[in-house]
């Protein structure tokens, strides 16, 4: 890794599009860096291999940011043969998969522009508006919008409440039940305007709105090309200036208003909020940024910005939580479909041997389509996937404090996952609403076995079950009861475990099917039922 970082550093030259060719692996080696550190357990992994693999990221991420400057830099001492021929001014579009750049360059100076300067470019999202007091007292200036691009920011905190799970080891149980274990002290106290990274979560990636001064042009002398090259390299304009005393015109720096188009494939619930990044606290903040509109139909986000820098769009991370209900079905062998229904959604997740996959998210009761459906990836990339799109149902250990939940025990609830993984082949769970009555060390669902598909009627008999994590026992009640009673079903018994509360019911070929079940399939199911902790968030 250092070697590469060497050797990358001691390229010069590269043109924005080799940067880019570049980016697909520098993003490829931070992404399997941070799987690293999400899917090593505690104890595989010593702190100083954790701070080494911290390092590299941000390394890398600081590295990929220069390398673009210079680029950009390179660009814009081209910018005299690139201008337009109508307006004299450049205007240049690179567009990929992970970042587009839009540069807009000043090469007249003209003061004298009709009313506004409207940097747009509808195709690729968005729309810069710089009042023309503005444009004449700044001689030299660029836009430029950087998407998704892998920002130097640094990483937060609530990266280390990622969930990581594994099964059927004793040695992993006890990091298993500390993952899921609620934390004791909510998140140290916050500056004002300071965005609370365990509470909200950044969708849709970082725009990066910067005016540039203009570095000396390339001029032709005698058959060459000369240019003066700056040793400060690219210069950032500070707007408004530090010092303003020199503009007599009054209200000579006004708002920037920006209009931005959220990612196609990012899905907002609410109206987005709008932060913007400060690099001396190192962290993101809402102030200095107003009259924020979103048009949800063309998915359009209009703000007024204060000063130029690094936005990005924040949601509650927490907007689809508590669930309303949830069910685990299984469709075949090693194969089940977990159901989760929100407020604002419902989605269906195939869990098949070690691999998982959105098979569909509904939106007010309608279809919605996503770039996720039908890609099967291992655990903790689906979940990092879906909550990259904005479809997080994954609480971390900070949770509770942002979200009015059931709390259940942790060795309860792991016991009681763990149990409901190795049963999900030929048995049925889903939710009940009895779970909230009977306290923190038991868990209530409903079950039923489930062989066939097709034969399934819409309302099937479920057996109510209770869970304390050394005891099981089938209640009396059913979902439709009045009243709550952990009153015994007559004629069953007290079992230790739900493998066996079940065989008192179960037939020889449901047995069959949990015999068959393949250990990395049922490792999976556990890992997002740890996940989605549903029992203690519906």
């Amino acid at each position: 890794m250092n070697t590469f970082i060497s050797l990358w550093k001691e390229e010069t030259n590269e043109t924005f599009e080799e940067v880019i060719e570049k980016s697909k692996l520098v993003l490829n080696l931070i992404e399997k860096l941070k799987l690293i550190l999400l899917e090593t357990p505690p104890y595989d992994l010593q702190d100083k291999k954790v701070k080494q693999y911290q390092g590299s990221i941000q390394e890398l991420q600081e590295l990929l940011h220069f390398k673009f400057n210079v680029a950009t830099e390179l660009l814009l001492r081209q910018a005299s043969t690139l201008a337009d021929l109508d307006s004299g001014n450049m205007e240049k579009i690179i567009q990929h998969e992970n970042i587009t750049l839009y540069l807009w360059a000043n090469l007249k100076k003209n003061p004298s522009i009709k009313n506004y300067k409207d940097y747009t470019n509808v195709e690729n999202g968005y729309n810069i508006i710089i009042k023309p007091k503005t444009i004449k007292i700044m001689e030299e200036e660029v836009g430029t919008v950087l998407k998704k691009l892998a920002s130097a920011v640094a990483e937060s905190e609530a990266i280390k409440s990622e969930v990581e799970m594994k099964l059927l080891s004793e040695t992993v149980s006890a990091a298993q039940l500390l993952l899921i274990e609620n934390a004791y002290e909510k998140p140290e106290f916050f500056e004002a305007y300071e965005v609370d990274l365990f509470q909200f979560t950044t969708l849709g990636g970082v725009y990066h709105l910067d005016i540039l001064e203009l570095p000396p042009q390339c001029k032709p002398v005698n058959g060459w090309m000369i240019v003066e090259i700056l040793k400060e390299g690219l210069q950032k304009y500070v707007y408004p200036p530090e010092t303003t005393e020199d503009f007599e015109i009054e209200n000579a720096f006004p708002p920037i208003e920006v209009t931005l188009q959220v990612h196609e494939n990012v899905i907002f619930f609410e109206d987005p909020m709008v932060a913007r990044w400060d690099h001396e606290g190192k962290h993101w903040r809402t102030d200095g940024i107003s009259h924020v509109i979103y048009n949800s139909e063309d998915k359009l986000v209009t703000f007024n910005l204060e000063t130029f820098g690094p936005v990005t769009l924040i949601q509650d991370a927490h907007i689809n939580m508590p669930y309303q209900s949830w069910e685990l079905r299984p469709l075949a062998v090693n194969k089940v479909l977990l159901t989760v229904t929100t407020v604002f959604t419902e989605l269906q997740i195939q869990i098949k041997e070690n691999l998982c996959m959105l098979a569909s998210i509904k939106l007010k009761n309608k279809e919605h389509e996503s770039i996720l459906k039908g890609r099967w990836m291992p655990p903790i990339p689906f979940i990092i996937a879906l909550k990259e799109v904005g479809l997080n149902i994954f609480p971390t250990g900070h949770s509770h404090f942002y979200v009015l939940i059931n709390n259940k025990a942790a060795l309860v609830e792991l016991k009681a996952y763990r149990q409901m993984a190795l049963l999900s082949s030929a048995f049925a769970f889903s939710w009940s609403k009895w779970n909230i009555s009977c306290g923190s060390s038991k868990v209530v669902f409903q079950v039923k076995e489930h062989l066939n598909q097709e034969l399934d009627t819409e309302y099937p008999d479920w057996a109510l079950l209770m869970f304390s994590g050394d005891r099981a026992q089938r209640l009396k009640i059913s979902e439709y009861s009045e009243t709550f009673s952990e009153a015994l079903q007559e004629e069953t018994e007290f079992h230790s475990t739900l493998y066996h509360m079940v065989k008192d019911f179960a037939s020889g070929d449901a047995i069959e099917k949990i015999r068959s079940s393949n250990c990395q399939f049922v490792d999976c199911v556990c890992q997002m039922l740890l996940s989605t902790r549903l029992l203690s968030y519906s």
